[in-house]
């Protein structure tokens, strides 16, 4: 195929230049008594017959040429040619701007010759240009977009320092987990939190993405969270504020609030007792909804007495489970024969984490 295009380019030019200068060449050579040589239309078809039968002999090697130049392009990266492509546009833009004055001349050689070598030689060194500079171009595009994100990340973070430094209050964080338990709402609402509530964009999106899950029970925990946050901005008497900007580079959504928090100053909100190790690790202050609820629960010390029902089996071999009426989990020892009584039980020991609070007892009748 592409020698048959060779071919055909080879016919077009010949034509051309038999059209155009047939009867001018045949007399240049002093050849004015050849019969075709005043018509310049039998000279398109003589031109055309001697550059076809030219072609024959070249074909092979313009032919292999073109192959060598589309099997390196083939081999260049998409990011080289790409760049590549666009220089070689703007040198032709360049010398098509160059050219129109220059085609006014009156000279031919000025005004036909001139313009082609300027074209050409412009678009190569727009290709070269484009693709000899492509990682500067490539690191600028990319360091703009950073710098932008940047730029809207700290105008926002000046906005809500500005609001929260001037109470010398620093900003809450809320992570998905606490939003959806809901006591946050009741905190809020008692006032035992200060300053502004910072919803991270992220956040929204991953309750969004589980309020329309397929299962239900997500779904309703992420319409629950939902409701928790409308309730949070217009029945609450506390500043809330949606921070819209996001961290590319980090794929989870815990890492993307402790980098917030390390950025705006701010503390993270949570009863993620994973997050709440992070956080402490990173040394990024942190509000364990769990630690407050466990703070205010009424204090059992080992030895008190308690009247409690036994519910179920436990874990381990004869232990049954009892809860307190705040939800507190009480594992009782050799309480597995008690399971549906109300017994008397003595407190062993209790176990307070960031987790919740687990309280070890036996029953009291053992003791006798």
């Amino acid at each position: 195929m592409l020698e048959k295009v060779v071919h055909l380019f080879f016919i077009i030019t010949g034509g051309t230049i038999g059209f155009l200068y047939g009867p001018d060449i045949v007399h240049f050579f002093n050849l004015d008594y050849v019969k075709w040589s005043t018509s310049p239309y039998l000279s398109l078809i003589v031109f055309a017959i001697i550059f076809f039968i030219i072609s024959y002999f070249i074909v092979g090697y313009i032919v292999g040429f073109l192959r060598w130049i589309e099997e390196g392009l083939i081999k260049l990266p998409v990011v080289d040619l790409f760049f590549g492509s666009v220089g070689l546009i703007l040198g032709l833009v360049v010398a098509y701007l160059i050219n129109i004055p220059i085609q006014d001349v009156g000279l031919k050689i000025v005004s036909e010759i001139l313009p082609l070598f300027i074209t050409i030689i412009l678009a190569y060194l727009g290709f070269q240009v484009g693709f000899r500079r492509r990682a500067e171009f490539t690191e600028l595009i990319s360091v703009n977009r950073k710098e932008r994100n940047k730029i809207d990340a700290d105008v926002k973070n000046e906005v809500t320092a500005s609001k929260t430094n001037s109470k010398g209050v620093r900003p809450k964080i809320l992570d998905t987990s606490v939003i959806i338990d809901g006591r946050i709402a009741d905190v809020c609402q008692t006032n035992f939190i200060e300053g502004t509530i910072i919803i991270p964009q992220f956040i929204l999106g991953e309750l969004q993405h589980i309020a329309d899950s397929s299962d239900a029970l997500k779904r309703n925990r992420g319409r629950r969270g939902l409701d928790i946050l409308n309730k949070i901005q217009k029945e609450l008497p506390i500043e809330v504020e949606i921070y819209n900007g996001d961290f590319e580079d980090v794929p989870e959504v815990d890492s993307k609030l402790v980098r917030l928090a390390q950025l705006i100053d701010g503390i993270v909100v949570t009863n993620d007792f994973n997050l709440n190790k992070v956080c402490d690790v990173q040394g990024v202050p942190v509000l364990n909804i769990n630690d407050l609820a466990n703070a205010v629960k009424p204090v059992v010390i080992p030895g008190e007495e308690l009247i409690v029902q036994v519910i179920k089996d436990g874990k381990e071999k004869r232990q049954g489970v009892a809860y307190l009426d705040d939800g507190t989990m009480i594992v009782v020892e050799e309480g597995k024969n008690y399971i549906g009584e109300t017994i008397e039980v003595i407190i062993t020991s209790v176990l307070q984490t960031s987790a919740g609070r687990m309280i070890f007892a036996k029953p009291k009748a053992l003791e006798k």
